[in-house]
């Protein structure tokens, strides 16, 4: 089974993506076949509403002018999927905004690809605003009908400065324990799809 995790930061080596190796270490500990995407700075547009995807139904946008159906083929191969992000003024960065919204356009089209897949919400923060950001990402799981996992507290690091959120222990082990429930809810989906096969 295979994680794939998307870094919403422009920093590719910053506290979102030191969360989401934190997340992913048990995953992978377990046999999980994981990756992380570089998402923030790729300039990826939001979604234009030409509702061609809906004509199309082949799981693709119609617009090729930049990498978002590389990013949501991966997507859809994916058991599980994390979507990391910095906050924002109090939400998610463009370019997790800009891939949330085409990916949801283009499953929905084409017959529900995001179905039963497990998805995860992992924000960095300074100071505030986590939450609203944190529900962004999980407001498109669900309406998706992805299945989200939990953790021992919000899945949020706090850091300000590049490589802050390390001190942060109680964000280090919530990403910890939700890259755990993550990997025992995926063989959970997965016994249970091969069952009713």
């Amino acid at each position: 089974m295979k994680v794939i995790a998307f870094n919403g930061s422009p920093r590719p080596d910053g506290n979102t993506s030191l969360l989401l190796k934190h997340v992913l270490a048990p995953l992978q500990a377990q046999g999980f076949q994981t990756e992380i995407v570089q998402l923030g700075g790729s300039n990826i547009h939001g979604c234009r509403g030409c509702y061609a995807c809906r004509q199309m139904k082949n799981g693709r946008c119609a617009h090729e002018d930049d990498r978002a159906n590389e990013f949501m083929a991966k997507m859809f191969q994916a058991d599980g999927i994390i979507l990391g992000s910095p906050t924002y003024y109090a939400d998610i960065t463009p370019e997790v905004k800009a891939l949330i919204d085409r990916a949801g356009f283009v499953a929905g089209a084409s017959g529900g690809l995001l179905k039963r897949k497990v998805g995860a919400a992992v924000i960095a923060v300074r100071r505030a605003g986590e939450i609203h950001a944190f529900d962004s990402i999980n407001h498109f799981f669900l309406i998706s009908q992805m299945i989200v996992p939990g953790s021992c507290y919000w899945n949020v690091g706090i850091g300000r400065d590049k490589g802050d959120v390390a001190k942060d222990e109680e964000g280090l082990r919530t990403m910890r324990v939700l890259g755990e429930n993550m990997a025992w809810l995926l063989e959970k989906v997965a016994q249970g799809s091969a069952a009713g096969a």
